[in-house]
């Protein structure tokens, strides 16, 4: 399904190029205007109910069937071999739990199949005194079907290989383009701060980055696929579609947050053509060159 015809049902977006559409909108009511089957991958982090300005505090038994619901509709919008990735993080329960990962309360609810968990070790974080510093966040990577579903693994092989050219019985033990990356994926996480800050840092306060997005994009996609992100932010999933040869729509409530994301996709789009000009620009003298 073509950008256009997203477009034709969804109308005028806040933003647009050849890859992205990015709309400003209430999720859910506008999940309910594309037509099923019609994404091949979502990646999403949604509100973690813990007081955030951008979220809307519920009780745990609310919070969990808006889960239920949201998720029903990224299930019934997801192709026959499409795939969702979808990052929580920890909530406390009064007299129960005082970080309990969300993942636990909500995989069920999720009406796809669960491949697997994958932990993202992001290295900063907040420093404990009466618990163990956290640093990690869950991913439930779910397929809509079991028996067929995309996973390029050759595109997200780890290249660091402790014995590259090891063999056993004259062939390599390894494959050449890498390793698995395995289940743990250890990629920074977005900083802030004068000294710290990371090079894509926007003002949104719970970014994602890049390298984090585009792995799942590469794995689980093929190119010009159009992969979703319900709740868009900053943008991080644009920014990865374009950077991995995908298409990408996104829904993005908050007015500030969709001015953040399309700054940022504006600006990318403009050095991606500077580059391409001082490109053109070599080709040319080289040309000349020769001549």
């Amino acid at each position: 399904m073509e950008l256009e015809r997203f477009r034709n049902l969804l109308g005028t977006p806040a933003y647009e190029d050849k890859d992205v559409l990015l709309y400003r909108g209430e999720s859910l009511s506008m999940m309910d205007q594309l037509p099923d089957g019609c994404i091949a991958l979502t990646v999403t982090s949604p509100p973690y109910n813990i007081g955030k300005e951008y979220e809307e505090i519920r009780d745990l038994d609310a919070y969990l069937e808006w889960t239920e619901s949201w998720t029903e509709k990224v299930s019934r919008i997801t192709n026959a071999n499409g795939a969702f990735w979808l990052n929580l993080g920890y909530f406390g329960i009064p007299e129960r739990a005082k970080a309990i990962p969300i993942p636990y309360l909500v995989w069920e609810r999720i009406h796809l199949f669960l491949i697997q968990e994958v932990v993202w070790n992001y290295g900063a974080g907040v420093a404990g005194k009466l618990f163990f510093s956290p640093r990690n966040e869950k991913w439930l990577w779910y397929v809509k079907d079991p028996k067929c579903y995309v996973f390029n693994l050759d595109e997200v092989r780890d290249s660091n290989v402790k014995y590259p050219n090891q063999k056993k019985n004259g062939k390599l033990k390894c494959n050449p383009l890498g390793k698995n990356p395995t289940d743990v994926w250890q990629i920074p996480k977005v900083t802030s701060g004068k000294n710290r800050s990371s090079k894509e840092r926007t003002s949104h306060p719970a970014q994602f980055p890049i390298e984090l997005v585009s792995r799942i994009a590469l794995a689980c996609s093929n190119p010009g696929d159009v992969i979703f992100d319900p709740f868009a932010g900053s943008g991080s999933l644009l920014e990865a579609a374009i950077r991995t040869g995908r298409k990408a729509i996104g829904f993005e409530i908050s007015t500030d947050y969709v001015e953040i994301a399309r700054k940022r996709l504006t600006e990318f789009r403009l050095v991606e053509e500077a580059a391409a000009r001082q490109k053109n620009l070599f080709s040319i003298d080289l040309l000349e060159d020769r001549h």
